[in-house]
């Protein structure tokens, strides 16, 4: 159905008038071929399309491209951080007040060297201890000799000297429970200090990485007390690295690595890749990747570095002379 009958005489003027506006405007706007038409052409030199002209090509030689198998790279950031296989806490099994240190944070310390003094009421009443079974194993003794004594000339029975000698056998054991509790408690059970002080050492040499005491402070038992100070051996340290979930299948274990560390360019480290963490950061969505390196003695903790991990699968690329 159309709507040109159903429109009166005016208003079929006005669409004709219309229609013809429009296509007058349409010529015009064809009338300059300039504007729409596309730049010429302009060819410099006729050939095969090909080939391009190149100026000097004796300094571009050609060359074949050839299959090389090379061992796919990483590169990841990473973190120095201490062999925790290597850091030994140090503690105190007896409670008291700090009255001197004498390591820091920080320092370098040898295997018996004194790090700090406690002043303990249990070393006290172990000695205390000590002392009165000493005194009993010698009145056990002494007991012991007498009845061996009376007991060769018929003066006792031999019950009576029976109970000596497991009276001296009991204050023995009792000697060596206190003498073992002092050396527990870090006391030297030959020369115990008569004011119930202890000196802590260090068990081990290395850096202390960690210390939770100071002067004037309390020291309690093991029980949910942190360690004293912690003594870490920095010849070995390991590189913790964030691997991105979708590179996490391209590392093993036993790939080696290449350290390079930013505040030393020019030095390069190399070490193995020694655990893969299991566990993603759920914030970064990184796993934790370990690599054990041998300190050369200018790694810090805290530093960071750039390892490369080299796999230990080949893949086959194209490759052109260098």
């Amino acid at each position: 159905m159309t709507i040109w009958p159903l429109l009166s005489r005016t208003g079929r003027t006005f669409a004709l008038a219309g229609l013809v506006a429009v296509a007058g405007c349409d010529v015009r706007g064809n009338t300059e071929p300039g504007e729409t038409a596309p730049p010429p052409i302009v060819i410099d030199q006729e050939g095969d399309g090909r080939i391009v002209h190149v100026e000097h090509q004796e300094r571009f030689p050609l060359v074949t491209a050839v299959g090389h198998e090379v061992a796919p790279a990483l590169t990841v950031t990473g973190v120095v951080n201490p062999d925790v296989s290597r850091a030994i806490p140090v503690v105190s099994l007896a409670s008291g007040r700090v009255v001197e240190v004498r390591a820091r944070l920080g320092d370098d310390v040898r295997q018996g060297q004194l790090l700090l003094r406690i002043q303990s009421a249990d070393v006290s009443a172990a000695i205390a201890d000590t002392k009165k079974a000493r005194a009993d194993e010698v009145l056990a003794k002494s007991q012991l000799e007498r009845a061996s004594q009376l007991y060769c000339r018929g003066a006792i029975a031999r019950k009576d000297l029976e109970l000596a000698q497991s009276t001296a056998a009991k204050a023995a054991v009792d000697v060596d429970n206190a003498t073992n509790r002092l050396r527990v408690l870090g006391v030297d059970a030959t020369s115990p200090p008569p004011t119930g002080m202890v000196d802590i050492v260090a068990p081990a040499s290395g850096v202390i990485t960690e210390q939770n005491v100071a002067n004037a402070a309390g020291v309690k038992t093991l029980d949910n007390s942190p360690n004293l100070f912690t003594i870490s051996d920095l010849s070995h340290v390991w590189i913790v690295c964030d691997v991105y979930e979708h590179d996490v299948p391209t590392v093993r274990v036993g790939d080696p690595a290449e350290i390079h560390v930013a505040a030393l360019p020019g030095q390069v480290l190399r070490g193995r890749i020694g655990n893969i963490g299991p566990i993603l950061d759920p914030t970064l969505r990184t796993a934790k990747v370990r690599v054990e390196v041998v300190n050369p003695g200018w790694l810090r903790i805290g530093m960071f570095v750039t390892a490369t991990f080299h796999s230990q699968t080949t893949e086959m690329r194209v490759v052109v002379p260098a």
